[in-house]
């Protein structure tokens, strides 16, 4: 039966969409619960939003003749792409160049070391509202950035580093759990567990 209430677009939370914190922090088992101290939000990201790839892409053994007989998990992992805007906050500028590579605050200046170290893997949460006020968060026990998008500085367009996270498997051997609450359950609920279990 078709049911016009089940299709949905989404929108970030009001206190911001992508949240991190080191590898191996306690992350949520629901879309409600409350994210370990450790956890840091980065803020407005670019309307794009978030884009999920990779979700099913196995590499096909073919048969002679050409026909795909036998699919190959070939562990590309999933994938995670989202452009944050706030390019001058330091938890931003940390995720992205890694805490080592940064220094300083906005007030006093910021110092960044650009080089290839400090792609460490994070727990991160990708909380958003769906209709009519249900809930729905991505959480990735163990991500590492993958790559960073080209970067233009210009007068018309708000800076922003699209970054590419690849979600590596759990020691359950998951690369990502997705939860969703309607309206009426998004309050009251519990819950975390170890970034490895």
């Amino acid at each position: 039966m078709q049911t016009a209430s089940n299709v949905s677009a989404a929108k970030p939370k009001v206190t911001g969409a992508m949240s991190v914190a080191p590898a191996g922090t306690a992350v949520p088992t629901n879309a409600v619960a409350e994210l370990a101290e450790a956890f840091k939000n980065l803020g407005y990201t670019a309307e794009d939003g978030l884009v999920n790839s990779g979700l099913y892409n196995p590499t096909w053994i073919k048969a002679w003749g050409g026909d795909d007989v036998l699919p190959m998990d070939d562990d590309n992992g999933r994938t995670y792409k989202i452009k944050l805007i706030e390019v001058t906050n330091v938890d931003v500028l940390k995720f992205v160049f890694g805490d080592e590579n940064v220094s300083g605050t906005f007030e006093s200046g910021i110092n960044i070391k650009v080089n290839g170290d400090g792609r460490t893997e994070h727990a991160i949460v990708f909380d958003m509202i769906l209709r009519d006020g249900a809930l729905k968060r991505i959480v990735i026990p163990k991500g590492v950035i993958r790559s960073i998008g080209d970067i233009t500085y210009q007068g018309n367009n708000a800076i922003a580093f699209e970054v590419t996270v690849k979600a590596n498997k759990d020691s359950s051997g998951n690369d990502a759990y997705e939860y969703i609450t309607g309206a009426t359950g998004a309050t009251g609920a519990t819950g975390a567990t170890g970034a490895n279990g």
